[in-house]
């Protein structure tokens, strides 16, 4: 976590936003990200000669099918993340990693002149996110759960994992990386960012977990990066 990042008055009031459906941003999560549209390559200029602060969102739909399939309504909820590594490519692309700060409540979009979006950002209902002891400590039986379901999750879906590295990681970076790498729908990956506390997430990934290994055989395997 930053060290300028402390409390709520320390982030900005106004960030960037990068809509991208089925990715999720955690706080204290690294997000790395390839960057070649001329708007984002824009907003990643901008970032870098400021706060180096991007929100990640996604899109929801509106009821009816309503609204501008080129400008989607955003999700409530979103993940600012700070720019902890930057790399240009020889054909112009941007190689960047999101370090994650603090989810925020989706406020006013502003009606700015620059190619990409801009939002109001309101960091208070996750003030929690900046403390580093909010994760706090859960019972080995809980963790077991977790893991056990973990395991069905991944024979159903021909995944592989390192099992040393997972097992050894804190409870909480585990249950947040998990969030974050497996692929799971845009709406699963929401309610795991929404969900208050990483006990309640944790509740939550296992449940998808669970349910995941309970269905059918209608997905193809995939491979976790």
């Amino acid at each position: 976590m930053p060290v300028a990042y402390r409390k709520i008055d320390d982030l900005p009031l106004v960030i960037p936003v990068f809509p991208l459906d089925g990715v999720l941003l955690l706080p204290s999560g690294q997000l790395p990200l390839n960057i070649f549209e001329p708007r984002y390559l824009n907003m990643l200029d901008d970032a870098m000669s400021g706060e180096r602060m991007i929100g990640m969102i996604q899109t929801r739909p509106l009821p009816g099918g309503k609204g501008d399939p080129q400008r989607p309504a955003l999700a409530p909820v979103g993940c600012a993340g700070r720019v902890t590594s930057f790399a240009e490519t020889s054909d112009g692309r941007y190689l960047i990693t999101l370090t994650g700060v603090c989810r925020f409540r989706t406020g006013e979009e502003l009606p700015v002149r620059t190619p990409y979006r801009q939002v109001r950002a309101d960091f208070a209902p996750y003030q929690a996110d900046l403390r580093e002891d909010a994760a706090g400590t859960r019972t080995a039986s809980e963790i077991d759960r977790l893991m056990t379901a973990l395991r069905r999750y991944l024979d159903h879906r021909g995944l592989a994992i390192d099992w040393s590295d997972a097992e050894a990681a804190p409870s909480d970076a585990l249950i947040n990386s998990l969030a974050m790498a497996l692929p799971f729908d845009p709406m699963e990956k929401q309610a795991l960012l929404e969900a208050e506390t990483i006990f309640e997430r944790k509740a939550t990934l296992t449940a998808l977990l669970e349910i995941d290994a309970a269905g059918g055989d209608d997905d193809e395997p995939t491979s976790i990066q």
